[in-house]
């Protein structure tokens, strides 16, 4: 299994613990239908990337799923978060925002489908500590303009419409400041109502 994801592990690190360029996102120890969901999205074009495209362009979904459950089972240390060089009253935002959300222009807290430790949960909704803040950053703002999508109803799609940039330049910059704890793991399937209707979650 190591030679087949070899290509994986070329730009996202060994045993997909992240890239070196804080862009590749780390794939390690993320809910598995996660991992699958994402690799059929960017076979299918729901995703935009051509690297990713071309990769996976030709494998079946059973495939997908060997793959997507040899990251689920990697568990590797997670780096010491980059600082966010941003001042304390953007960070605030970025924290009331992951935390508490903004009811009255509709955006649920991250914390409301991530869970309060932004583990996520399993089978499919992923964890938000430990990565980039540029990944962050273009992430949500793919979903926010369109390109990059989810099975219907598109969750992420519909709270990232509800942002605007500053709003999403806080929460990339709170989210990737913080630390792992060292229990962080996705919650247990079923223990999270979802505030809004997902897709990608049934």
């Amino acid at each position: 299994m190591r030679a087949r994801v070899a290509a994986c592990t070329a730009c996202h690190g060994e045993q997909g613990r992240a890239g070196p360029d804080g862009y590749y996102p780390r794939l390690a120890g993320k809910p598995r239908d996660y991992l699958f969901h994402q690799l059929q999205n960017f076979r299918d074009g729901r995703r935009q990337y051509a690297p990713m495209t071309h990769l996976l362009r030709n494998l079946p979904d059973d495939y997908l799923r060997d793959i997507a459950a040899y990251f689920a089972d990697q568990h590797v240390a997670y780096a010491a978060p980059v600082p966010a060089d941003v001042g304390a009253a953007m960070l605030e935002r970025g924290r009331l925002l992951t935390t508490a959300g903004d009811k009255g222009r509709g955006v649920p807290a991250c914390a409301a489908c991530h869970g309060a430790s932004l583990g996520g949960a399993a089978p499919a909704i992923p964890g938000l500590l430990g990565l980039p803040r540029d990944y962050l950053l273009a992430q949500i703002g793919s979903w926010r303009s369109g390109t990059r999508r989810a099975a219907e109803p598109d969750c992420m799609a519909h709270v990232a419409r509800q942002m605007n940039p500053e709003d999403i330049a806080a929460v990339a910059a709170w989210l990737s400041s913080q630390p792992v704890p060292a229990a962080y793991q996705p919650e247990p399937p079923g223990s999270i109502a979802l505030p809004v209707s997902c897709g990608s979650q049934e």
